[in-house]
């Protein structure tokens, strides 16, 4: 599943630690979402979403 974590995060001007201290996980994590090693859990995708002011949909292509 391809996502736009990293391209929220990178305009959003955070870093990888930044997100993973707000969103309550850990910097590997963040990196394995964004490299699509990793499929966060739905409330971790929500708040994610949440945090960019998206859809849950808009930040993870469920198609790709």
């Amino acid at each position: 599943m391809q996502n736009s974590v990293r391209t929220l995060r990178i305009g959003a001007g955070l870093s990888q630690a930044d997100l993973a201290k707000a969103m309550g996980v850990s910097r590997q994590t963040i990196n394995s979402i964004e490299n699509g090693r990793y499929l966060p859990s739905l409330p971790l995708a929500i708040s994610l979403a949440r945090h960019f002011g998206a859809t849950v949909e808009e930040v993870f292509d469920v198609d790709a």
